[in-house]
């Protein structure tokens, strides 16, 4: 069966899940089982994203974890391969850690800002590269490290190669490079987060978002994701909430992610509970308030086995959507 390198766009992520999902799950190139796994698969698949802020999957039978999504990137943010702040919101994250405190392959922070440990910061010196040389083509961020296959039996290798960054026309362009990707679970959180890093990095150098280029060697959907596969397939998917993502407030927002890191750090570890009023009080932009109330129903939840209706209540309808649709018996609003 011949190998064919795809290259489709779309206006939103997921447009571009729901498509490419269709095509391994009904159009496969091969059958194997890396590692012990069945998976159906397909090489070389690339796609373009003309809005990359449209980051979320709004179908109802996909269940979107939109606490788990934000979680991940801060994660990335915080630099750090420490298993805790993940674990708070993924639990399945330890099957994954040799030592049960920290992760290799999947700390994609520790390598974009301590590649190596180093201390090398790749976000920092792709600035400074593209600041000196706006038309340089050379603002990439390696995350994938040889030295990871030499670990005998390593369960955690990086699925992502690296990131690019290129300023055209006034508009900053990214591009993922994935050796595998997971195209029911693991794209949806890993386009998320790699987007979510775009724009950051956009408004910080002053520019507008430009398209998100994602592309995989291996496309592969497992086998035992086969049954959720069909279901997110089967009908014409019915969208949470139709209002457009919102937009990451212009300028430098590494302040306020500071600040959103040491209150998460607070509150999963369970000596800060943040109520409505309180996150009304912190002072941050809207669009990051947003982003402390999904964090403090998750803690409360975890740690208190409780809902907190007006605080659900204060979020974005978008948000509050995804929230009750991914936990209807939690957080559904009663009628």
């Amino acid at each position: 069966m011949a190998t064919t390198v795809t290259t489709a766009t779309y206006d939103t992520f997921e447009e571009a899940y729901l498509a490419q999902l269709a095509r391994v799950r009904h159009d496969r190139e091969f059958v194997n089982s890396p590692r012990g796994y069945p998976s159906r698969e397909i090489l070389g698949v690339s796609y373009r994203l003309r809005n990359p802020r449209e980051r979320v999957i709004r179908a109802r039978e996909r269940k979107s974890n939109i606490i788990f999504n934000f979680a991940e990137a801060l994660w990335y943010l915080s630099g750090s391969n420490a298993l805790d702040l993940v674990r708070f919101y993924a639990p399945s994250m330890e099957k994954y850690s040799v030592d049960s405190r920290t992760l290799r392959g999947t700390a994609y922070g520790e390598r974009i800002f301590n590649f190596g440990g180093a201390g090398f910061d790749q976000w920092e010196n792709v600035i400074r590269t593209l600041r000196e040389d706006p038309d340089s083509k050379r603002a990439v961020i390696q995350i994938f490290a040889p030295e990871e296959l030499l670990i005998r039996d390593n369960i955690d290798v990086a699925c992502t190669l690296g990131l690019q960054y290129l300023i055209r026309d006034g508009r900053l362009h990214a591009l993922a490079f994935m050796r595998a990707n997971d195209a029911y679970r693991g794209t949806a959180s890993d386009v998320f987060s790699f987007t979510f890093l775009q724009e950051l990095l956009a408004h910080q150098l002053g520019l507008g978002l430009g398209s998100y280029f994602h592309v995989a060697g291996s496309y592969h959907l497992y086998e035992s994701d086969l049954a959720s596969a069909d279901r997110v397939l089967a009908r014409h998917p019915r969208p949470v909430n139709d209002d457009p993502f919102p937009a990451m407030p212009a300028g430098d927002n590494w302040p306020a992610i500071y600040e959103i890191l040491a209150l998460e750090r607070e509150m999963r570890t369970g000596r800060l509970t943040l109520k409505r009023d309180d996150v009304e009080g912190l002072g941050l932009a809207p669009y990051w308030a947003q982003v402390v109330a999904l964090l403090s129903l998750h803690a409360q939840w975890r740690l208190c086995d409780g809902t907190d209706r007006e605080l659900l209540g204060y979020l974005w309808p978008l948000y509050a959507s995804l929230v009750e649709n991914r936990w209807r018996r939690r957080y559904a609003t009663p009628a």
